[in-house]
């Protein structure tokens, strides 16, 4: 594992090589909403990135607590951190003590430069497998792909990715709070960390769910995404904060599960019963009417049924 200042430094030497003439601030109000005590959520678009979002789709929160503020996924580019860190703000004046990432994705945690450039001895905490990544080069080809569907509006964010490798069952005590890590292996991706933050009962899901958006599911697994999200719901938590779309009860972590129990289901039997991929489409389909208003549906649904197909098949050898 690389040590915390040669892994930072690598970061932060690939963060200055993107850099671009930073484009404008984000447009919109964005007001936190408080979903439990302490603790709030700027809920964004569920639409993909785009220049009239300027690349703003996830939900980044932010937790007051006695020392400090910690932010959970402060979004997609510095433009987004830097809303994040006003409406902060607006609330309180305590600093930002520490940051967690959910995942790799780019979308959830490019906003760390905001954060880094007024609190550089925050901690961001992320899954150990997202930091050598982030350095690989899965950090500047997010800055590439959010610059391109946003028409640069996202110019001028550079890569800060977490520096705090963490792993399942690790529990962190900030502020007066006991931060939880789950993480299984594979779900959304391989590298997601769900977050409890025991004493206000709040988990946080990460792009394990969705409330409202359907997500993408590439080297991630099926069944993983459904372990992941009956773990969260076994965890006594009384808020469900998902990676997109609104906050809500257990109803949020429980809704996705049944979508992905739903396709994979599917996915299963048609294995069973010998037929090709695109033979369960019409078969599954009028068993998605719940969620066929969702945003993404439409993109994701052909992906899904493959991506089930694929892991169904292997499982069932």
């Amino acid at each position: 594992m690389l040590k915390k200042s040669l892994w930072l430094g690598l970061l932060l030497i690939a963060g200055a090589a993107y850099a671009l003439q930073k484009a404008g601030p984000l447009r919109g109000a964005w007001a936190p909403e408080q979903v439990a005590s302490g603790v709030y959520v700027i809920h964004g678009p569920t639409e993909l990135p785009s220049p009239s979002n300027q690349g703003f789709m996830n939900n980044p929160a932010f937790i007051i607590s006695d020392d400090g503020v910690v932010v959970v996924d402060p979004g997609g580019s510095v433009q987004i951190g830097e809303m994040v860190l006003a409406r902060i703000e607006a609330i309180t004046d305590k600093p930002v003590i520490a940051v967690f990432n959910s995942h790799i994705h780019g979308d959830h945690w490019l906003g760390n430069q905001a954060i880094r450039a007024k609190y550089p001895e925050a901690p961001i905490y992320g899954h150990e497998r997202v930091g050598p990544r982030v350095i690989a080069g899965a950090g500047t080809e997010w800055v590439q792909m959010m610059l391109s569907m946003t028409e640069k509006a996202t110019a001028g964010t550079e890569v800060v990715g977490p520096d705090h490798p963490v792993k399942d069952g690790d529990e962190i005590a900030i502020g007066g709070d006991t931060y939880v890590v789950m993480n299984n292996d594979k779900a959304h991706t391989d590298t997601d960390i769900m977050v409890l933050v025991k004493e206000r009962g709040v988990m946080f899901l990460g792009d394990n769910a969705g409330n409202g958006r359907i997500l993408r599911l590439e080297g991630g697994s099926f069944a993983g995404n459904i372990e992941a999200l009956e773990s969260a719901m076994a965890m006594g938590a009384s808020v469900f904060v998902p990676g997109h779309g609104k906050t809500g009860g257990q109803e949020v972590a429980q809704t996705y599960r049944d979508y992905l129990q739903t396709v994979y289901g599917a996915a299963q039997q048609g294995v069973d019963e010998g037929l090709a991929d695109f033979e369960i489409r019409p078969v599954l389909l009028p068993k998605l009417e719940a969620w066929q208003a969702w945003s993404g549906f439409d993109i994701e649904l052909g992906k899904h049924i493959n991506g089930a197909f694929l892991e169904a098949e292997a499982a069932a050898f």
